[in-house]
């Protein structure tokens, strides 16, 4: 199309209709020009316009006209009448037209003619300068005027061009190119027709704008006064807050609040908690989403209403019911059960008077105290059980920061409640059974004293309004059942021991843990280990052996771990076609598939399996000479047998004592050797033998720290044997204090040391007199294999532990038994 510079005549000749081009996405204004590139469509209704007056519509497509619908339903019913100005071809190759904006026009029809031509209405501007017409210019004037304002980049020749203008509709028609229209508010404009009615919308379209630019502004001046670190993000983040506030957009927030006022509603809140949360959902709701404050809010309110606020679980108490649970999951332990069953039915009978039993007096937290494996764990995990409770293991061994326990304050980044408050959450109920484990092993340091925490948590008459310092909120523990456990109760703080009552549980025998084996540990290892109960069976021989050989323990965790080894090795041996009784494993087998016959393991089998054995009756080989004597020992594993070695060799008179004993053991050594020098006449001994040999205690196994007032009848024992050469008897062994005046004194862990001596295969001690009262707590099976020797003192030990002089000895298979027996003894 070539171009065309033909002077057009001032006013559109007088024709009822023109070309027309339809405008995609695009609005022309009366009184501007605007250049338009050309296409295929289009060039014929140009060309037409150029050869007859260079006049033709142009016309708006609707956004939502249908691509496949008649031209007529697809263009806007209102246009402009433009004239063309220039016409050409663009640098890309296109065709193009600049044209001016003349007057409205509404479209009245289509014409018939090869190329898009409407009939058409002009709607020029109409009218009459009033006062009130003037101000509405004055006011668009100054809202345009504010605007540029506030644009930055606006020249100085823009804001000129806009003052001059003076003409109501060419005012309006100018604003309409303004890049903050959008399409449909340009095509409302276009479709006014009253010139004040146009006024008025670009008034207020502009004073929208205003407004929205003030904002903008204000929040630029807050976040550069902000740290420069987040200026940045926090700028977008607050420019696109208060837009959407302003729109009325900022729902994503509103539903989070909604959703957390839901929860907080539905959590059974006491009053001051309530309170509380509604102070925090509140203040909440007044910080802007990007700032730290807020999330540690939402992560406070969240708490507040994932708590179990009153929420119970447990059903009654039925002491009938937790008996069956305690002896389904427990084999003996008779007066560990007894005194569990008067505490639940204490409690039951408590509930049934309605009185609140966190509060009606000092009602004593259960402490299980014992050596590791002897089921402690589990018997809170039955009692959990027994009443329909949730239960929660909480180890505090190694913990020294009182915080882990009563939460970190708020004030801190990451701070959260102490993990009495996270296991109540956990548990999803406020009356759960909250086992204390490890409680011995508290630790404490310049942070804070753990004990001093649980001080609040286990006394009834204070721990209903039990204060986390995250939740700053009395919670009731009044509800929750707290049973500790420890394997030493020395190590506990004397003013936490008073609020608990301390429940020995002492170790087992060997039958007790032969029946333990048969109902509890071989069906968990076989399932462990992948076996059927019908591919294996373990004779009580076996179980023997591994108890006797392979353990040497109060409890039975290493004769589970013993048991699960020797499983492992049959399923091995199933696996490579053995079976059958006594079936070796390691062996290679002919075939793969089952045995006919299930693998048998008996005593063979385990060594097998096993190996050497671990444990052999030290006290018949250890014994075969003269100053050694067996003593007894208490130990946080349970109780054991330990050997006293004294020798005297010709010196300067002197006392060496070794074996790293502590500062009581010493002294006990010392006593002792005052006692044996005072009797030496009537033991046998030379009166200046002690003043011509040098004296040396050593209690083996050094590398063991070994302390206590119990091992001195033994040292004396050991020392009038080196110094008389009579043999100590090897199936003895002793406990007791020793005084200068050759006294014996009571002592502690009598029962304890009685099992330890059962095991190691000792059947004759000598304890305190006044010590028998505590026998009583022994199992009748021990009593009777057992013979207790009472002493009040050291001439009576001797009497009983030492062989006469010169005693004859017959040989007896890997040991030395004696031909007579001197000393009373007394059988239980």
């Amino acid at each position: 199309m070539s171009e065309q510079n033909d002077t057009p005549t001032t006013q559109p000749p007088a024709q009822e209709s023109l070309p027309l081009i339809a405008l995609e996405s695009a609005v022309v204004f009366p009184y501007t020009v605007i250049s338009l590139t050309l296409d295929d469509d289009n060039i014929a209704a140009a060309e037409a316009a150029l050869k007859n007056g260079r006049h033709l519509l142009l016309v708006p497509r609707r956004p939502d006209a249908a691509s496949s619908a008649p031209l007529a339903e697809q263009l806007f019913p209102i246009g402009v009448v433009a004239r063309i100005e220039q016409s050409g071809v663009l640098p890309g190759g296109a065709s193009g037209l600049v044209v001016r904006g003349l007057v409205r026009a509404e479209l009245t029809g289509e014409v018939e003619a090869p190329y898009p031509r409407f009939s058409f209405i002009r709607r020029p501007d109409s009218f009459e300068l009033t006062p009130e017409l003037n101000q509405l210019m004055i006011e668009v004037h100054a809202a345009i005027d504010a605007v540029l304002d506030l644009r930055p980049g606006i020249t100085q020749e823009i804001r000129n061009f806009v003052r001059s203008i003076e003409d109501p509709g060419h005012l309006a028609d100018n604003t309409g190119y303004s890049p903050d229209y959008t399409f449909a508010e340009r095509l409302e404009l276009l479709s006014t027709f009253d010139v004040v009615e146009r006024l008025k919308k670009v008034r207020d379209f502009y004073r929208k704008q205003l407004a929205l630019l003030e904002v903008q502004a204000r929040l630029r001046q807050e976040v550069q006064e902000s740290s420069a670190k987040q200026q940045r993000e926090f700028y977008l983040r607050q420019q696109m807050r208060a837009i959407q506030k302003e729109l009325g957009e900022d729902d994503a927030e509103a539903a989070e609040l909604d959703d957390l006022r839901e929860k907080l509603a539905a959590a059974n809140l006491p009053e001051l908690a309530r309170k509380e949360a509604d102070r925090e959902l509140n203040r909440l709701g007044r910080i802007n989403a990007s700032s730290p404050e807020y999330q540690m809010v939402r992560t406070y309110l969240e708490w507040l209403a994932e708590l179990p606020w009153g929420k119970h679980t447990g059903h009654a108490i039925d002491v009938a019911y937790a008996r069956q649970v305690l002896d389904e999951d427990h084999y003996g332990l008779e007066k560990i059960k007894e005194r569990i069953l008067e505490y639940l039915a204490v409690k039951q009978r408590r509930a049934a008077m309605g009185e609140d039993s966190g509060r009606a007096g000092r009602e004593p937290i259960l402490a299980f105290v014992g050596p590791p494996g002897v089921g402690k764990t589990s018997l809170g995990q039955s009692i959990a059980r027994a009443l329909g409770r949730t239960f929660v293991r909480m180890s505090l061994g190694g913990v020294r920061d009182e915080a882990e326990l009563r939460g970190f304050r708020r004030t801190y980044i990451g701070s959260q409640p102490g993990r009495i408050i996270q296991e109540l959450r956990r548990a999803g109920a406020a009356d759960p059974v909250i086992l204390l484990d490890e409680i011995d092993k508290l630790g404490n340091d310049y942070r804070g004293d753990p004990a001093a925490a649980l001080l609040e948590v286990l006394d009834p008459e204070q721990n209903n309004t039990f204060t986390d310092h995250y939740l700053n909120l009395p919670f009731d523990l009044s509800q929750v059942l707290f049973i500790a456990t420890a394997n030493t109760w020395d190590t506990v703080p004397p003013a936490l021991r008073d609020r608990m009552e301390v429940i020995e549980l002492s170790g087992y025998i060997e039958d007790e843990k032969v029946r333990i084996a048969q109902s509890h540990l071989i069906p968990r290892q076989i399932k462990a280990n992948g076996l059927r109960p019908e591919e294996v069976t373990i004779e009580e021989s076996a179980l023997r052996a591994i108890i006797n050989d392979y353990t040497r323990e109060a409890g039975v965790r290493n004769l589970e771990r013993n048991i699960g080894g020797v499983l492992r090795k049959v399923v091995r041996a199933l696996a490579e076609g053995q079976g059958g009784k006594g079936a070796t494993p390691g062996e290679p087998g002919e075939a793969a598939s089952p045995p006919a016959a299930p693998v048998v393991v008996d005593a063979a089998f385990v060594r097998t399996a096993l190996g050497r054995p671990r444990f052999y009756n030290e006290a018949q080989e250890r014994i075969d000479q003269p100053g050694v004597a067996t003593g007894l020992v208490w130990t946080p594993v349970g109780g054991d047998i330990v050997f006293v070695e004294a020798t005297a060799v010709e010196g300067n008179r002197e006392l060496k004592i070794t074996g790293q004993l502590g500062e009581v053991m010493r002294e006990s050594a010392e006593a002792a050797l005052t006692y044996v020098r005072s009797r030496a006449r009537e033991l046998g001994i030379d009166p200046k033998f002690f003043d011509t040999h040098a004296v040396h205690i050593h209690v083996p196994a050094g590398a063991v720290p070994k302390d206590g007032p119990s091992a001195g009848i033994t040292m004396a024992t050991a020392l009038a044997s080196a110094a008389t050469g009579r043999l100590v008897r090897e199936d003895v062994a002793m406990t007791g204090e020793i005084s200068l005046r050759g006294r014996v004194l009571p002592i502690g862990g009598i029962k304890e040391k009685s099992l330890g001596a059962h095991r190691a295969g000792i059947r004759t001690i000598i304890l305190p007199r006044r010590n028998m009262a505590d026998l009583d707590d022994l199992p009748p099976e021990v009593s009777q294999e057992l013979t207790f020797v009472p002493v009040d003192t050291l001439d009576e030990v001797l009497s009983t532990a030492l062989r006469p002089p010169q005693a004859p000895m017959l040989a007896n298979l890997g040991g030395m038994i004696p031909a007579s027996r001197e000393g009373q003894l007394l059988p239980r």
